[in-house]
């Protein structure tokens, strides 16, 4: 009889990705980079466990966008739970004003609704420009 083997959090390496985002489709790079926070890209995944690496994301501003006018017409909605609280940004705005928050948005839809998607996307770093702090854990 087989068994399938289940990593426990000790046997897990994490490395830091470096990713740049200059010319990519935003859609595609982000699934991307939800794989590689939750480790599924790996041969030890394991559900219950953060098996997924650290990524970093420079030049954020610069990444493409495709469809059928998306970028002018999506919208994203807050709400702070009172009445008449509801406040919209076009994607427009976002990706001008703080294109580090509709990238995190966009990475925290993909990744599981939990304690464990809450601890995932704490490793995703990412950088409006080509300058990050990060340069010392990508040596490695």
């Amino acid at each position: 009889m087989k068994f399938t083997k289940i990593a426990t959090s000790e046997q897990i390496d994490q490395k830091w990705v470096l990713i740049d985002a200059e010319g990519k489709t935003f859609g595609r790079m982000m699934t991307e980079v939800a794989t590689i926070l939750r480790g599924k890209n790996k041969v030890c995944w394991t559900p219950n466990i953060d098996c997924g690496d650290y990524v970093v994301i420079i030049n954020a501003s610069k990444a493409r966008f495709n469809g059928l006018g998306k970028i002018k017409n999506k919208e994203y909605f807050s709400h702070s739970g009172y009445f008449g609280s509801t406040k919209s940004v076009k994607m427009t705005e976002l990706l001008e004003k703080n294109p580090e928050k509709l990238f995190k948005l966009a990475a925290r839809g993909m990744l599981p609704k939990t304690k464990l998607g809450a601890k995932m996307i704490k490793k995703l770093k990412i950088y409006a420009g080509a300058e990050h702090p990060h340069t010392a854990q990508l040596a490695k």
